[in-house]
Parts: C-alpha cells; structure tokens; sequence
C-alpha cells in the first residue's frame, strides 16, 4: 500500500513539473544566499525549485526553505551519493535530481519512494532514467534543441528536462521542442514567460 501511495505522490509530483514549465536551479555560494535566491524565485510564481549540493551548507537552506514554505516543491539537485541522497530525503526534499546516472541515489529514492529526476546525455541514460517518470538531459547546450528532437524520435513520450547552458530567453524554444520543463541558474530572478 505504501508503494502504491508513493507511486501516486510521484506520478502527482511529475504532473506539477510539467505544469511549472520552468525549474529554477539555485547554485550560489552558501545558505543564506541560497535562501535568498529560492525565496525570490517563489514570490515570482514558481513553486518547483531545485537547490543543488555544490552550495555550501545546502542542508541548511533545505531546512529553512522547507519551514518557509512547506507547499513548495523543492528539489535537492547534484545529488550524486548515497549519503547526500538519504540526508536531502531525511530534509523533506520533494524529489532528487543527479547530473549524470547515479545508481546509489536511484537505490535510496527507490527505497524511501522519492521521486528521483536522473541526469543523462547519450540516449541509453536518457531512455533508462525516463523509465523511473522523469529524466535529466544534461548538459543539454552540448546537443541543442535539435539533439532533444532526435531523443524525442527514438524515445516517445518521454519527459525530459533539459538543463545546463539554458537560460529565460531560449526557454520557450526548449518547451516547443517538447521538453517536458527546463531547468537553469537563471530562471530565479524573474518568472518566465514560458
């Protein structure tokens, strides 16, 4: 039963990234920055984001971000070990995003029924990480849109969100190529009007 739930939380979590079109990526120096870029990013619409392991004290602004606003979904994003993965689920974050296959953070959000958003690039990764719901093409400047087209051909169907080297102007561009959403460092400053 629990299984089933978790299954349904995933699958309702999913829905509300591709209806947030756009998932802004906090990757800045410490905590309180951090906190000061996500909070900005929610007052201007958005209510996925994505605070990354590479910001110093990222436990910290987990913590203050999910007191703050606990109906926001965010994510812990540059997850790429075990340890990470179980203290971002211990934190209450909404779901986990790796920038490449990272097959002890499938385990451990596989484990705790979180949702688990695995990064990629070469169409095997992206076809393995979209079984689990969603998946992470990064970095997804290297191919371009016309790279995501080609994914789309061989993979219909699947959600993708492209991140990396993306930022509000080329947005549109992404999601009428059939990203699912996108994600960048960029998008907290301002809502998108993607």
């Amino acid at each position: 039963m629990d299984e089933l739930r978790s299954i349904g939380q995933n699958e309702e979590l999913i829905d509300r990234i591709g209806r947030a079109r756009v998932i802004p990526v906090i990757r800045v120096d410490g905590a309180a920055a951090a906190v000061q870029r996500a909070q900005a990013a929610l007052e201007t619409g958005h209510d996925v984001i994505e605070l990354t392991t590479t910001t110093a004290d990222w436990p910290d602004a987990l913590r203050e971000l999910r007191a703050a606003a606990p109906d926001a979904a965010t994510a812990v994003g540059t997850v790429t070990t075990r340890a990470a993965a179980e203290l971002a689920i211990e934190l209450g974050a909404a779901f986990l995003v790796s920038p490449y296959p990272a097959p002890a953070v499938a385990e451990a959000a596989e484990a705790a029924g979180v949702l688990f958003m695995e990064g990629g690039f070469s169409p095997d990764q992206i076809a393995r990480a979209s079984e689990r719901g969603v998946a992470k093409l990064f970095p997804a400047h290297l191919g371009g849109i016309r790279y995501l087209r080609s994914l789309l051909s061989v993979l219909p169907g699947a959600r993708i969100v492209p991140t990396g080297g993306i930022g509000p102007d080329d947005a549109e561009a992404w999601l009428e190529a059939g990203a699912f959403a996108v994600g960048g460092s960029e998008f907290g400053a301002a809502r998108s009007h993607a």
